[in-house]
């Protein structure tokens, strides 16, 4: 009687939460509503603290002072991961559900604590898994990827379609897929391409939809997927960002620790009869678990790059299929300016190009548009604040800096726009410089990168004096940093056992190289400063005639 009486509590408390929820939903203070352009320009000044996005056609966020506001939801690619890079705390959630639907799930909740033993049929229902189970329909010849990861996938898709071929020459089809490279480049994609083309079916799911508040959920919808992949005959299960559970084991999370023991086990326990094949993807498989990565987990891994110059233009012209394009708008010359660009990036470069159209009424898009996307793309849009006289002439020299030891230490590279209007990230002004694509670099030309990135720096240091050089040049500095730890811990190219010591003798000696080069080419500084100080904006042949005179 006293375990009923305890239901019973419980489940007028639930239906009372709800409806109290509902009611609040109904009647508290609408937010203030932020246009999308507003909500980014915020974002961009350090103004949001954290933003809750899903499928809904709004995102939740909270200001830094503490006001809630909603703004429309873009459903871009590449929201969340603009949003982590900017430092806002980001999290996902479902559409909204009304007051009426809150009810309901209540009601269902009760039923289920007076039918269920200790709970345990509504942790049931909580860890069910609603994974696409279809087979799709693309197909590498949809993919555009490096020649050795479309290889590599073509491998599998035999392994899945003809296992006899391999088995009758004693080989082992892998269990585990792990596909790892930068955000963007298409590891979903990949992953969806190989059940098509092997004509399996396809169960994706996030590693975040594992990771839930109470412990062993995780480790049952892990058990289900399983189980759903098995009825199904097999197919290919679908992990994306696994390192939300199977990042290295401190025994600090009991349910990831749990989930990833579960994902181990359900691999260990699966045989070629399964027919399944788990693909996971991640951008950063240095962090994940020595145990995923081991024989008969994770042990095949296939690299997903950045495309080069000869992809970047595959990738366009897909993307630019149904976006009328003017004639002098040119894709190949835009796959050259894109070296380090992603699938992803590629894609938002070309669909804000069509937004900047459609916002000047103009029935196709112009190579103004184009430039004006790739701007926002790379660095942000111009910011309406401008410069005093003083910080516009400071800021001229220090962009002209970089520009000179640019010009002069890394020939090969592009100087496609050089200005002092500032922009929407917090710069107050920039040298967009194009670099080749390169597989290898030498170490005279990671000197010269570095010199390039302190270029701003030493300029500051030839007008003002060392006293009175400013804070312009703090992402130069940190930029810097980075090559020069890379050098000495990641290649060995530094002349001292000590890692953190060779950084420094490394970092120093590319500041003295932009500080040399600079005074050797001080008229050229000078030039190009007072003509930048005077236009705001220089494009590329601009800039070479005051280099080259």
């Amino acid at each position: 009687m006293k375990e009923q009486r305890v239901k019973k509590a419980a489940a007028f408390i639930l239906i009372g939460a709800a409806l109290c929820l509902g009611l609040f939903r109904t009647w508290g203070d609408a937010p203030q509503e932020l246009s999308y352009e507003e909500f980014w320009e915020m974002a961009e000044r350090g103004e949001i603290r954290s933003a809750a996005i899903g499928d809904g056609d709004a995102w939740r966020v909270v200001t830094k002072d503490g006001f809630a506001a909603v703004t429309p939801n873009p459903r871009a690619l590449d929201g969340k991961e603009r949003l982590l890079k900017l430092g806002i705390e980001v999290t996902e959630e479902g559409t909204a559900l009304p007051a009426a639907l809150l009810l309901a799930v209540a009601l269902l909740g009760a039923a289920l604590l007076f039918r269920g033993r200790s709970g345990a049929p509504g942790l049931q229902k909580y860890a069910a898994v609603d994974a696409e189970k279809a087979v799709p329909q693309v197909t590498f010849a949809d993919v555009i990827t490096s020649p050795e990861t479309l290889r590599s996938m073509q491998d599998l898709v035999g392994f899945l379609r003809t296992p006899g071929d391999y088995e009758r020459l004693g080989a082992r089809r892998p269990k585990g897929v792990m596909l790892y490279g930068p955000p963007g480049t298409g590891k979903t994609l990949l992953a969806r391409a190989l059940a098509g083309e092997a004509k399996a079916p396809f169960f994706a799911m996030s590693g975040a939809d594992f990771v839930q508040v109470y412990v062993g959920v995780g480790a049952s919808r892990v058990r289900e997927l399983f189980k759903k992949a098995r009825k199904a005959g097999g197919g290919v299960i679908f992990i994306d960002e696994i390192d939300a559970i199977g990042k290295k084991r401190d025994n600090g999370n009991d349910e990831r620790e749990q989930t990833l023991n579960a994902l181990l086990t359900e691999m260990s326990g699966f045989t070629g009869a399964d027919q399944i094949m788990v693909v996971a993807a991640t951008n950063r498989v240095d962090t994940l678990d020595a145990a995923l990565l081991r024989e008969g987990r994770f042990d095949r891994r296939i690299e997903v790059g950045l495309p080069d110059a000869e992809q970047r233009l595959g990738i366009l012209k897909v993307h630019a299929r149904k976006k009328p394009l003017e004639a002098g708008v040119s894709l190949e010359d835009l796959a050259k300016q894109t070296a380090m660009f992603s699938g992803a990036q590629l894609e938002a470069l070309l669909n804000e190009a069509a937004i900047r159209a459609a916002r000047r009424g103009a029935g196709r898009i112009g190579p103004g548009d184009v430039e004006a996307a790739f701007c926002a793309v790379a660095v942000g849009d111009e910011s309406p604040r401008r410069l005093s006289d003083e910080e516009k002439r400071v800021t001229a020299w220090h962009e002209a800096g970089h520009a000179v030891v640019t010009r002069y230490l890394l020939p090969g590279s592009r100087m496609a726009r050089l200005t002092v209007i500032p922009s929407s990230r917090g710069a107050a002004g920039y040298l967009m410089s194009i670099q080749p694509d390169r597989l290898l670099h030498s170490r005279k030309e990671l000197i010269a990168m570095i010199a390039q990135a302190l270029g701003g720096r030493a300029a500051e240091e030839a007008l003002l004096g060392k006293e009175n050089v400013t804070t312009g040049a703090a992402g130069d500095l940190k930029r810097a940093k980075e090559i020069a730890a890379a050098m000495a811990e990641d290649w060995d190219m530094g002349e001292s056992g000590d890692a953190k010591r060779s950084a420094k003798i490394i970092f120093e000696e590319g500041f003295a190289a932009a500080r040399q080069c600079l005074a050797e080419h001080r008229g050229q500084l000078a030039r190009l400063a007072d003509r930048l100080q005077e236009k705001e904006t220089l494009r590329e042949q601009e800039i070479m005639e005051i280099l080259e005179p």
